[in-house]
């Protein structure tokens, strides 16, 4: 349930030090290390996660006093009880990264209706239950909400349709907030990162979906990141309290004509799935390990939906 990590950090903490700082989906990826990059900086980090074990391991490890606490991003309960949690052991939180977040690939008519719901739950209603709970701390401490987004918010794919419906909308409820609590004195931002090198993209990269998705797109738009890198330029938009974080610098460019990018998306989709008339792209169901630990539970009884589209 909970952890406590040693209180060695860095000699020059910056402005974080002595902040309580809340991470979800921290249990592995980004969200481990920026949990790491947060408790470095002198701050009390809160992580929040599914994975209970791995979550208590990684507080263990933080160089600063760290909490991890296992509950569901989209169960309002639940993360309502851990917000509690957090300001009663570690105080009112100055930060919250709003991270967690789950995937899956194939097409629509094919993806398992629970699955593509379950993305939706996560990345979207997740991060505004999110927001939504520790909205009085930071209104408390004037803190500042950043919701990590995605290129997929700026130019939706093909054979993506729940992630990058929830990638855009969690981008639009950050706008939303931002505009609703600027004047009291509470910051959003948005961080819009590339692909990582991280086990949900190593996962989705044995699929054939996204074999087929990622050997089609462009470079630089197909190039994989080390992780530290978007850590490092989520960490410089925490402390500048930033609006927007891009990285790699280029997608500014790609906001500057996302107008354009659903055309040519189309376009360019049009006649690359054209060309593999009927060979078939099986959904890779809710990816990596974080995935399966977010797998939606059994209902007690057979789907009578299955899929989106009746079997035949």
């Amino acid at each position: 349930m909970t952890s406590r990590g040693r209180r060695d950090h860095a000699d020059d903490p910056g402005p974080l030090a002595g902040r309580v700082a809340v991470v979800t989906g921290a249990a592995r990826g980004l969200g481990r290390g920026l949990a790491y990059a947060l408790a470095q900086r002198g701050a009390r980090v809160a992580l929040v996660g599914l994975e209970a074990e791995r979550l208590a391991r990684v507080a263990a490890d933080l160089p600063g006093e760290a909490r991890s606490w296992a509950v569901d991003v989209s169960d309002a309960g639940g993360l309502a009880v851990a917000a509690q949690a957090v300001r009663r052991t570690l105080g009112s939180p100055s930060v919250v990264v709003a991270n967690a977040g789950v995937a899956l690939g194939g097409p629509l008519l094919d993806c398992e209706t629970d699955a593509w719901r379950r993305v939706i739950d996560v990345n979207v209603v997740g991060s505004a239950l999110t927001a939504r709970c520790f909205l009085p701390d930071l209104l408390r401490t004037r803190g500042y909400f950043l919701q990590v987004a995605s290129m997929a918010a700026l130019a939706p794919a093909p054979l993506l349709t729940a992630y990058c419906a929830s990638k855009a909308g969690a981008e639009a409820f950050a706008h939303a907030l931002r505009a609703e609590v600027a004047h009291r004195g509470v910051d959003v931002g948005v961080a819009y990162l590339n692909w990582a090198d991280t086990a949900m993209i190593r996962a989705a990269d044995e699929t054939a979906v996204f074999r087929e998705l990622r050997s089609h797109l462009p470079w630089p738009t197909s190039v994989v990141h080390d992780p530290d890198h978007y850590v490092r330029s989520m960490l410089r938009g925490i402390e500048h309290r930033s609006a927007h974080i891009y990285d790699p610098p280029w997608l500014r460019g790609t906001q500057a004509a996302r107008s354009l990018l659903p055309l040519v998306v189309a376009r360019r989709s049009r006649r690359v799935l054209a060309a593999r008339g009927e060979a078939p792209l099986p959904p890779t169901g809710l990816l990596g390990p974080g995935g399966a630990a977010a797998r939606p539970a059994p209902t007690g009884g057979p789907d009578p939906h299955p899929q989106l589209r009746p079997r035949e």
